[in-house]
Formats: structure tokens, sequence, C-alpha cells
């Protein structure tokens, strides 16, 4: 579970990218987060990773606030970026090991896992070649490998579909239902919104910093009184902001 409370993040001391922001994002659903371009929605993603520190208000992850107990609130996730370009140098296979090092995953477990998402992603072979050599969808296949491999009960992925062939797209949406299934978090943004409609329970949506909706597609098409596809009432709503 994410509880942000109250939280709002200034630039420069003028601009307001969040603005006293409350969301709950709740165990076993899958939570998209939705908005336009500079909505405040990486802005938002990067205070509950402890990235940004909020200007006010708090952020807690399980109970466990990001701001009072960062590491161990850091514990409780995994997160994807919104660009899988880094540790360029690094093998494959050194990422992931330098990642299970960092969450304290076990010799013997790592491997386990390190196996179980390499078939799954198909990226066994690649495991030895440097990240610099990988394709855009490879190296997001291998971030989101080092963010899965402590097994985090609740995953934050911002735009983790971007790049991604349609198969290992289709894994990681079967992934994300997997471990909501088991009572878990799943709290993802994307532009891409036929994938929201079709795999998310409830979404959010902000934009200009303001949250200005909440709750499931069954209760925005309920607001509007239609049967309008998420894209149609997103527009709608974001346009009459």
């Amino acid at each position: 579970m994410i509880e942000i409370s109250n939280v709002s993040k200034s630039y420069n001391g003028k601009t307001k990218a969040v603005d006293s922001l409350n969301l709950t994002i709740p165990e076993g659903v899958v939570f998209g987060f939705l908005g336009p371009n500079g909505a405040g929605k990486s802005t938002t993603i990067k205070m509950i990773t402890g990235i940004l520190n909020a200007d006010s208000g708090d952020i807690k992850i399980n109970g466990v606030s990001i701001k009072d107990k960062p590491i161990e609130a850091k514990k409780q996730f995994g997160y994807v970026p919104d660009s899988p370009d880094m540790f360029l140098r690094l093998k494959g296979l050194e990422y992931l090991n330098f990642m299970a090092d960092i969450y304290d995953v076990p010799k013997e477990l790592r491997k386990e896992r390190i196996q179980n998402l390499a078939n799954r992603f198909e990226l066994s072979d690649a495991l030895g070649d440097r990240i610099q050599s990988y394709s855009h969808g490879m190296r997001q296949k291998i971030v989101l490998m080092g963010a899965l491999i402590h097994d985090p009960s609740v995953w934050i992925l911002d735009e983790p579909l971007t790049g991604l062939d349609p198969k290992a797209s289709y894994t990681l949406k079967e992934m994300m239902r997997e471990h909501v299934s088991s009572g878990k978090t799943v709290f993802f943004s994307t532009h891409v919104l036929e994938v929201a409609e079709k795999i998310c329970d409830k979404v959010a949506i902000i934009n200009k910093g303001n949250l200005l909706f909440c709750g499931t597609l069954d209760e925005m098409r309920e607001h509007f009184k239609s049967n309008e596809s998420l894209e149609k009432m997103f527009l709608e709503i974001t346009e009459n902001e």
C-alpha cells in the first residue's frame, strides 16, 4: 500500500508541480497513474521513491514513512524509472547481482530468481553481455528484472512498457496481474490509455499538480453518464481543467 498525504512540491519556489496531493494506492489492485506531459506524474513518483523530497506532507509505503525511515521504506518497493539507460558498462548479470547485493538477497535465492526472470523475459542468452550493447527493449527488461530481484510487495513502474516487444509487454502485464492477485500492489504510470483501460483496476488522473479523478473505470463512466473509452473521458477531464 502507498499512502500520499497532503503532499506538495514546488520548483524555484514558484511553480507547483504537485499541489496538496492525497492519494491511497491499496493492495490487490493494478493502479494506473495518468496525466498529460508536465502534469506532475514523474515528480510524484520521484517523491514516492525518495529521489525528491516533498516540500510538505508525508508518503508511506506499507506504513513506513519515506521521510522518516527512507532505507526501510525503500526496501518495500521495486522501482522502474522512465529511462533504462543506467549502469551501461556492467554486464547484465553483474547488474542483477549488484541489485541483489543492495537488497541483501541470499546467493542461493538470487540465482533462482535471476533464472526465472531471465526465462520469462527471454534474456538468458544476453546476461553475459554489457548493457550498453543491449537494445532499448533489452535495457528495459534488465531494469525490470533488477527492480523485482528482491521480490518487493510494491511495484512502482514509470512507463514500464516503453520499448518492450509485444511478447515482453504481454509477459509484464501478466506478471502485474499475478502480483496483485496475491494481495500486493502495482502502481504504474503510462501514456498508453488503451493499456490502462485493459489492465487497471483503478486509475488516478492528475493535471497541473492537482488530482482530478481517482476510482474505477465504471465509476468514471458513471460520473460521465456514458460508455465512452478511457481516452475520451481522459481528454474531457484534462481539457475541462
